[in-house]
């Protein structure tokens, strides 16, 4: 039913060792070894991509985790609502909460397939996916300081024998390995647990899945070690420690993107600033040139300002010279100015 899982898994594992079965021997449990750890890397390397997307995700619903809390607390009765609120922030922020989920829904059908291929390696049976029968025979003959890499430390004993193996150097090969995915299990954990928020990690939620992540799973993988192969631990084993890898690069990548950022926003609202001693410009209206403001008056504080002193014709209507010296009147009383009666005397003559 999951052939479109298994198949592609058993080819790159395929690749892998005939790569390195023509450095240790196709045999050799080095060369299947080798095979398997590096099957995880040629898959980690495609989902190197969606890995930075998760990353870039996962900072920004840090950055409004807290608008999150209010759409909760605000539409609590209704979660309809909620559910449209929150999708509405999310795309105005840009995130996919489901390009966050990628990578780790990628590589569970990915730890399946090769769980299901590596337990299908059993003497006598054959073909199995792209392997030939000489291909699995090579897969039961090879061990690893005297283990077969199928097997794991509550195999029976029956099986064991089939595998012409000895528990004790299960147990050499296992624990050793146990301890050492386990301890990678939290590390990995425990720098990504770092990179959050203080916000992220007052929320109870988060700090449920701080908790899981940094001691359930590495205890998870001890308890599962008991019944997982030897092949299988290392690619839990190869996995963390790539995984601790590409956080480490990752993380520091976008550290420096957002200091960039940072910079050159700085600079931007720098140049946009007007220089030191600088006249402020009017704010033009459309279509307006901008003009420079006028500056303050310099006239002593209670001189009349100029707009308010008479002009220089009227005081020469009133008989004054531009230089301030007053003119005598010539006019005589009833006449106007070209020695007639004016209309108002002669009305009172007629009277």
């Amino acid at each position: 039913m999951l052939n479109f899982i298994y198949y592609p898994v058993s080819f790159i594992l395929w690749c892998w060792h005939w790569v390195f079965g023509h450095v240790f021997g196709e045999s050799s449990g080095f060369a299947w070894a080798f095979a398997v750890v590096f099957l995880v890397f040629t898959l980690r390397a495609i989902l190197y991509k969606p890995f930075v997307g998760q990353v870039r995700s996962m900072r920004k619903m840090q950055e409004f985790a807290p608008e999150l809390q209010k759409i909760k607390k605000k539409y609590a009765n209704d979660k309809q609502r909620q559910a449209q609120e929150m999708q509405k922030l999310q795309s105005e922020h840009g995130v996919n909460p489901l390009g966050g989920c990628l990578p780790m829904l990628v590589q569970i059908p990915v730890f399946i397939g090769l769980f299901h291929v590596l337990r299908s390696f059993k003497p006598g049976w054959g073909e199995v996916y792209f392997f030939d029968a000489q291909g699995v025979e090579s897969f039961v003959n090879a061990k690893l300081f005297g283990a077969n890499l199928s097997t794991f430390i509550t195999m029976p004993e029956n099986e064991l024998a089939a595998f012409a193996t000895e528990r004790s150097s299960v147990l050499l090969v296992s624990i050793p390995l146990m301890i050492v995915a386990s301890i990678g299990t939290h590390f990995t954990a425990r720098h990504s647990v770092a990179r959050q928020t203080q916000a992220a990690m007052d929320n109870p939620q988060t700090a449920i899945m701080n908790k899981l992540t940094l001691y359930l799973f590495p205890i998870g993988v001890l308890v599962g070690g008991l019944f997982f192969p030897i092949a299988i631990l290392l690619y839990w084993l190869s996995n963390n420690s790539w995984t601790l890898g590409q956080q480490y690069v990752v993380y520091h990548r976008i550290d420096r993107e957002e200091e960039q950022k940072k910079v050159e926003a700085t600079t931007q609202r720098q140049g946009l600033a007007p220089k030191p001693g600088a006249k402020p410009t009017v704010k033009p209206r459309p279509g307006q040139k901008p003009q420079p403001r006028k500056p303050a008056s310099t006239q002593p504080r209670g001189a009349q300002p100029a707009a308010e002193q008479p002009a220089s014709t009227e005081a020469q209507a009133d008989g004054s010279e531009s230089n301030g010296t007053v003119k005598p009147s010539t006019e005589i009383p009833g006449l106007s100015p070209d020695r007639s009666p004016s209309k108002k005397q002669g009305n009172k003559k007629r009277r």
